[in-house]
């Protein structure tokens, strides 16, 4: 959480360190797993059923309101995210990709609200669990729609090489996907919101240390600075927390399209 008090050590200024940042103490005392991020993951997802219940309930011929403003989204991820890498077959798994976009983004912006200021993915175990559970569902559905050998061998001999080829590229495209791709996945988006929040705390950490805290001549341009910075990068942050959202989701629409049709 970004906090209203500077982390500085008498009247020198003391950049966050990620402790500080992302190592929250318990809510309830005695209860250690639940913490600031645990509360706002279930929060999140209540507001994505929420909106999405508000939206389609009961849904009319001509949206309105909250029903107009989720099905831009829906069509948004059934446009860019499910039909470039799932074709036909992009209305079976909607729903998936949906609330994995929606989740993911709610969960990242909640790092720029104010007071809540804490990007849930910026913990490696929410994106994690997201990650490993289209990992799962990448393999079942490519052993059942390929067969365990099909699947493999799709996978690691592609075809129309030279099979010299193949002793280099098969154990390459082996870890690839089955090591590297699940791995990446969950990574990318927790680096992201990891390395925004450290950026958004340090520069409002500047701002309020030189302009309230130790408000000076020479530290003013600085603290405006930080302030300045703040700002910019606040934009700049909800800009890659919507990127990263839909860059979650494209990638789940990718593993699972491969896993349906070998040809991907």
């Amino acid at each position: 959480m970004i906090t209203l008090t500077a982390p500085a050590h008498g009247d020198e200024f003391s950049a966050p360190t990620p402790n500080e940042l992302f190592d929250l103490p318990p809510l309830i005392p005695g209860v250690e797993w639940f913490t600031k991020p645990v509360l706002l993951a279930v929060l999140s997802a209540i507001l994505v059923i929420g909106l999405t219940w508000a939206a389609f309930s009961k849904p009319k011929l001509v949206p309105r309101g909250m029903q107009n403003v989720v099905e831009y989204g829906y069509m948004f991820v059934r446009d860019q995210v499910a039909r470039p890498f799932l074709g036909k077959d992009a209305d079976r798994f909607m729903g998936l990709l949906v609330t994995l976009f929606f989740l993911v983004l709610v969960w990242n912006l909640a790092g720029v609200i104010p007071v809540v200021q804490f990007p849930v993915a910026s913990h490696i175990a929410f994106p994690a669990v997201l990650a490993l559970s289209i990992y799962v569902l990448k393999i079942w559905l490519g052993i059942k729609h390929q067969g365990l050998g099909g699947y493999f061998k799709n996978m690691m001999f592609p075809p129309g090489l030279p099979k010299a080829i193949y002793v280099l590229l098969s154990p390459i495209e082996f870890l690839s996907n089955m090591i590297i791709a699940p791995f990446t996945h969950a990574v990318r988006l927790f680096a992201n919101m990891f390395a925004g929040h450290m950026l958004l705390a340090f520069f409002s950490m500047v701002g309020f240390w030189f302009l309230f805290e130790k408000l000076t001549p020479l530290g003013a341009p600085v603290g405006i600075v930080g302030v300045v910075m703040t700002i910019i990068f606040t934009g700049f942050e909800i800009f890659i927390q919507f990127l990263q959202a839909f860059l979650f989701a494209m990638l789940a629409s990718m593993y699972i399209g491969g896993s349906l049709h070998a040809e991907h």
